[in-house]
């Protein structure tokens, strides 16, 4: 990965600052971004099965990943304030690996692009799996929260690929 720019949340005396977007064009902004929540077989199943007591693990997870990229500016200095137009959380059950990725797609139209929104909805919407299963899996880790796509913006487009990996 190469940086080329230097770092924009700084002025010249080294003063931490919003970016001003206020010239940038809107464009359309997605982003996706994506984390693993790795558990015991048994726990997977129960999620599945809609076995656990605190409720629909998934659904309370969706909820949870929607409402934290809404409030991205609160949670992460310097980050703007976004009018989301969508926020969608998406499960895929790996069970030969006793997994449940999640997928965070947002978007936007705007002067600024939505990876932390993304990010931070699919490491909320992990959390709230580890804590909705923590009582009956002390095992459970959440691993690769991780950009996967973008478009929009400057910078353009941006597909996670092998080569990204660390």
């Amino acid at each position: 990965m190469m940086m080329s720019d230097p770092l924009s949340h700084f002025d010249e005396t080294g003063a931490a600052t919003m970016v001003d977007v206020g010239a940038k064009a809107v464009t359309e902004r997605i982003a996706i971004a994506g984390a693993s929540v790795c558990m015991q077989p048994q726990t997977l199943q129960r999620i599945l099965a809609h076995g656990v007591a605190k409720g629909d693990v998934m659904e309370v997870a969706r909820i949870a990943g929607i409402m934290a990229a809404k409030k991205v500016d609160q949670l992460i200095p310097l980050c703007h304030q976004l009018n989301l137009t969508s926020v969608k959380i998406h499960f895929e059950p790996v069970v030969e690996a006793s997994r449940l990725e999640i997928t965070a797609r947002v978007k936007t139209s705007g002067q600024t692009g939505v990876e932390m929104e993304a990010l931070t909805a699919a490491s909320v919407t992990a959390l709230t799996v580890y804590d909705m299963v923590k009582a009956m899996d002390r095992a459970v880790r959440i691993e690769g929260i991780r950009l996967l796509e973008k478009c929009g913006g400057k910078s353009g487009h941006f597909v996670r690929s092998a080569q990204d990996e660390p």
